[in-house]
């Protein structure tokens, strides 16, 4: 396979399949002789330096006589269509301008996975807008030739993709959640038709993003229907691992479990809060299991031998909503242990300023009866209380 770049100017249809998508856009004026601009220099280094095997696809945004050759809305349709499914978005401003355009192009692409935004430190405003880039985690260059690196550095060998899945982006297309959905609906037997990138949400410091959350609007042709269900919203986020710390008792309802209270800003509950089993993710490298039991000491202040962990195995929590799934893993604890969480009971737990939580022993006949927690969690106790094995 060879090195191949392809550029679309605007209004252009892009090819059916590449291995990565840039999109450039910025000021537009300079001093550059007529016809030349420094979008040429850009795809030239782009060019140059693109060197992986595979076909790099370059969106050129309209500026100057561009602009009046094409209907308007016919290059806001284009601009709109290619800055969603580009892999990278780079933004140059090296001239003269309204400060606050470059501010509203960052408004509308705060994307910390795929933006690039440069200025020359000699530019009018290149301090303020630089500053104003690096506080909302987006990366940042003062020269052309820095950013083109840092998008090629971002997009690393890329990954072939054709006709609907073009439309999905690098840092979604590379998720562990992406891939077992895509697998999923493939192994069906269905095709991705479209995508368009709705969000992404990313934690961590510039160069260093893990992507949290993402979500896509789809549209996927249903093989076991003959017919293209339109306009859904995939949504996931990384995998939790999920603990049920429990004491069976004579009758399913006498049984004691383990809850950890939260405060979280998506509670519609009474209280305000979520009441859950302890869980999460976060931590990269580590299983699912060794996972589950570290949010137990951190959500509860118990610690479990792994010996003693039981694996339940993984579903989707909310399958009409989110991609991703629970790990689910339960360990019996003695009355030594129950009356510890009972007098833990007014002590906050958590990792961090961010999370606080608060140790609540019950019964599942409590929790069911009150309604204490939403029907996901509902359903993990019950399978947990129902289920006989020992491994």
């Amino acid at each position: 396979m060879t090195s191949e770049l392809i550029s679309v100017p605007a209004g252009r249809r892009p090819p059916r399949y590449w291995d990565a998508s840039v999109f450039i856009d910025g000021s537009s004026a300079d001093a550059s002789p007529p016809g030349m601009s420094w979008r040429s220099d850009a795809i030239a280094m782009l060019r140059d330096r693109w060197r992986r095997p595979g076909r790099l696809v370059v969106f050129v945004s309209a500026h100057g006589e561009e602009v009046t050759a094409t209907a308007t809305e016919d290059l806001a349709e284009w601009h709109d269509y290619a800055l969603g499914i580009a892999d990278i978005a780079l933004f140059w401003w090296p001239d003269p301008l309204d400060p606050r355009l470059p501010r509203a192009m960052l408004a509308a692409c705060d994307d910390r996975q795929r933006a690039i935004h440069g200025a020359p430190p000699q530019a009018p405003n290149a301090e303020d807008l630089l500053r104003y880039a690096g506080s909302h985690g987006i990366t940042t260059a003062t020269t052309l030739s820095g950013m083109i690196s840092a998008a090629l550095g971002m997009i690393d060998s890329g990954a072939r993709r054709t006709d609907g899945e073009r439309e999905v982006p690098l840092p979604v297309w590379r998720s562990e959640s992406f891939q077992r959905w895509y697998s999923a609906q493939t192994g069906a037997g269905n095709t991705l038709v479209s995508a368009r990138l709705v969000w992404t949400l990313s934690s961590g410091s510039v160069g260093q993003r893990p992507l949290t959350y993402w979500a896509l609007r789809v549209h996927v042709h249903v093989s076991a229907e003959g017919r293209v269900k339109s306009n859904e919203v995939v949504i996931s986020r990384p995998d939790i691992s999920v603990m049920a710390l429990y004491q069976r008792k004579a009758t399913l309802d006498d049984s004691v479990i383990v809850l950890v209270r939260e405060f979280r800003s998506s509670a519609s509950t009474p209280d305000g809060f979520i009441h859950e089993l302890p869980g999460g993710s976060g931590d990269t490298g580590v299983d699912d299991q060794e996972q589950a039991a570290r949010e137990t000491v951190e959500e509860t202040g118990l610690a479990v031998e792994v010996r003693r962990i039981r694996r339940l195995g993984g579903r989707q929590l909310a399958g009409t909503m989110s991609a991703h799934h629970a790990n689910l893993f339960a360990a019996e604890v003695t009355d030594e242990e129950i009356a510890r969480l009972r007098a833990a009971e007014g002590t906050p737990h958590g990792a961090g300023e961010t999370e606080r939580t608060w140790v609540e022993v019950t019964t599942f006949g409590n929790i069911r009866i009150n309604h204490i927690v939403d029907w996901a969690t509902l359903g993990m106790i019950a399978e947990v209380l129902l289920d006989t094995g020992t491994s």
